[in-house]
């Protein structure tokens, strides 16, 4: 498993990742706090706080192709 922070901050860059994420076939999930959604959801990620970074959990250890896909929104805070 893998994990990373990523960003969200705006409607248009929520739906451009999931529409990335939607592609691949392992599990990922958005946790933040005590909160763990489904990251091919896009009503579930509006659910979460937006505001500040979000760790990123891959359930695959050859998701390279995904990380580099999703490096516009990986946090630079790691």
């Amino acid at each position: 498993m893998k994990s990373l922070q990523v960003s969200l901050s705006m409607a248009e860059s929520v739906k451009r990742f999931v529409s990335i994420v939607s592609k691949y076939p392992y599990e990922i999930d958005l946790r933040s706090g005590r909160f763990v959604i489904d990251a091919k959801s896009l009503l579930g990620i509006f659910s979460l706080d937006l505001s500040k970074p979000i760790v990123l959990e891959v359930h695959s250890d050859s998701c390279a192709d995904l990380i580099a896909e999703l490096a516009p929104f990986i946090s630079k805070q790691q």
